[in-house]
């Protein structure tokens, strides 16, 4: 991994969803790696020495902070991310009542604040968090999860107003924190990553109409994710990708 240097540190927010488990299996699997740090809600068994599980919830400001605290070094210094892959998103939430529009009838306005919340504010806000890790002269890539339904040009269906929307807040939100960390990190890049149709709790209801060679195994999301991160550098930052690291439009 050409972006990686040997020994990198890597966070993992999301880490018990299907993709951020598997991005963990990837990078456990690299020997270069030095550190791994894997959030997430819920409890996250740790299986290596090179493995930190911190449990919290980074929608909330108290969850962003505590996380914030425990990335710092023993005497308080802010140590280097190389890699973070944000893999945190929501799309519908049985206890909130919480489903895809499929028309203006169906908007409700608090399922549009909680998934721009979600979608939206928390990836930013993560990045407000880890900005004195990712500022300096280090190589430093973050990914950001998004979907190709939150491009604009490529809307030619209508519905899943909330989900498209705040995933096309994502995009723009990735795009603007990618102009300004080239400035404290010319060495950075911000990517929004389209995984395609995943098998995972979140695409599980909407599996029904996708073709078999259209969804994919969390393994193979992962797989793609790292190659992306060793394809891309400060050249792409800003940009919106596919799972065979092409270009989406806005």
């Amino acid at each position: 991994m050409d972006r990686l240097p040997d020994g990198y540190r890597a966070l993992v927010i999301g880490g018990n969803g299907g993709i951020g488990r598997a991005v963990v299996d990837r990078l456990l699997a690299d020997p270069r790696l030095g550190q791994a740090t894997v959030v997430s809600r819920t409890s996250f068994q740790a299986s290596s020495s090179r493995l930190e599980a911190i449990q919290g919830d980074v929608t909330t400001a108290q969850g962003r902070a505590d996380l914030g605290r425990a990335l710092h070094g023993p005497a308080g210094q802010a140590v280097p991310l190389h890699l973070v892959v944000n893999a945190i998103g929501l799309l519908h939430d049985e206890a909130s009542n919480i489903q895809p529009e499929k028309r203006l009838e169906d908007l409700d306005e608090a399922a549009l604040t909680t998934l721009f919340q979600v979608n939206a504010a928390t990836p930013a806000l993560m990045l407000q968090t880890l900005l004195p890790h990712l500022k300096g002269s280090h190589p430093t890539t973050v990914v950001s999860l998004s979907a190709r339904v939150g491009s604009i040009g490529d809307n030619g269906l209508g519905g899943w107003y909330a989900y498209r929307a705040s995933k096309a807040a994502h995009n723009m939100l990735m795009k603007t924190a990618a102009i300004e960390l080239k400035r404290l990190n010319p060495q950075s890049c911000v990517l929004s990553f389209h995984p395609g149709t995943t098998d995972s709790l979140l695409s599980r209801p909407f599996q029904a109409r996708v073709p078999e060679h259209k969804l994919f195994t969390a393994d193979f999301v992962a797989d793609r994710l790292m190659t992306m991160v060793q394809q891309r550098g400060p050249d792409d930052s800003g940009g919106f990708f596919d799972w065979a690291n092409e270009p989406i439009t806005w």
